[in-house]
């Protein structure tokens, strides 16, 4: 009898790398899932967080295509070791702060390590040629592939027809004629391979699975950065630079101003980290305050703050300003006008 050869499959509860697992494993493979924690994922944070979101099923995608596959998903973190992988990425950023190219470098490499532990064979991974501008394009393929240490053992089923043929195949473990040409950003084939094998629910891309690829984010990322004056993070920095409306009215300090009622909830576990203020005399949003601010920027944030609650109109509003001790106390301030906020403040 022929050995059972074993796969292990990049999963990021995208539809991608769902359709190239399933694909392996009508071919008899024995595939196991893995996925790469990194902080930066989309999965299971905002639209967990934000109250309006309540309608979203609260789901671990990864999980749940592990689930629709009848395969094991091993969740892995990766925080502390991504981190030199955002800071010094050797290929650089694409659009914002996404290091793509590095970013699939790394998690290739690190696939080829627990194939090397686990007794496994090869790597699938759900990559289509020309659907990122940055790590799927054909001359980029083969860069992963090296750099990573996988070379002809790391396999992409939906476009292998385009690549030169990997180890998998040349051995007969997987049969070429099998696989998929896809290529480019649209999503023609792969819809049309989800219903062939009944798939239904399925993550929707928006944009990708990273928060590091959107604008916004990013931008919240590089002021962090800036004020401190030196690239480090940590994870209570990932999830704060997800959640609120960030201002920063000068360098040494800036607002974190809950948007609606499922952020001041998760705002409310950091109160004894930051500084933390709300309206006493009208219904108003929590905000922390990141740095060192003065009275002075503490008068004036409390006037931001009284500016996105309900008494943005009145002439005078009562905040109440929480140390990181649970030491309050109250001041009276002029509510600061829409038009009195410099655009460079918003982050």
């Amino acid at each position: 009898m022929s050995k059972q050869r074993k796969a292990v499959a990049l999963i990021s509860g995208g539809l991608d790398s769902l359709l190239a697992a399933k694909t392996i494993i009508d071919q008899g493979i024995y595939v196991e899932g893995i996925n790469f924690f990194t902080g930066f994922c989309v999965e299971g944070h905002t639209h967990a967080i934000r109250k309006k979101d309540k309608a979203t099923p609260k789901r671990n995608n990864a999980l749940w295509s592990a689930e629709q596959l009848g395969i094991k998903l091993n969740i892995i973190d990766i925080i502390d070791e991504y981190k030199d992988v955002l800071i010094n990425p050797k290929h650089g950023y694409g659009a914002n702060m996404n290091p793509c190219l590095d970013c699939k470098v790394f998690m290739v490499h690190k696939a080829k390590e627990w194939i090397e532990e686990n007794d496994f064979d090869f790597i699938i991974t759900g990559e289509v040629i020309g659907q990122r501008p940055m790590s799927q394009r054909k001359d980029t393929m083969p860069v992963i592939a090296k750099e990573s240490g996988a070379d002809d053992l790391l396999l992409r089923p939906l476009c292998a027809k385009n690549l030169p043929i990997t180890l998998p195949e040349r051995e007969g473990w997987i049969d070429r004629e099998k696989l998929h040409d896809f290529s480019g950003r649209t999503r023609k084939p792969q819809l049309a391979l989800a219903d062939e094998f009944g798939f239904e629910d399925f993550a929707q891309p928006a944009g990708g699975c990273c928060f590091l690829t959107d604008k916004s984010y990013s931008d919240k990322l590089v002021d962090l950065w800036t004020a401190r004056g030196r690239k480090e993070y940590d994870l209570d920095d990932v999830m704060l630079l997800k959640v609120g409306r960030h201002i920063r009215p000068k360098k040494n300090f800036k607002l974190i101003v809950a948007r609606e009622e499922g952020e001041v909830r998760f705002l409310q576990g950091y109160k004894k980290e930051f500084i933390n203020m709300n309206c006493a005399s009208h219904k108003g949003p929590l905000a922390m305050i990141d740095g060192e601010p003065s009275e002075e920027d503490l008068l004036l944030a409390a006037q931001l703050t009284a500016r996105y609650g309900q008494g943005r109109d009145a002439e005078f509003v009562d905040v109440t300003i929480r140390e990181k001790d649970g030491v309050e106390r109250q001041v009276t301030v002029k509510p600061i006008k829409a038009d009195q906020i410099p655009l460079q403040w918003m982050i």
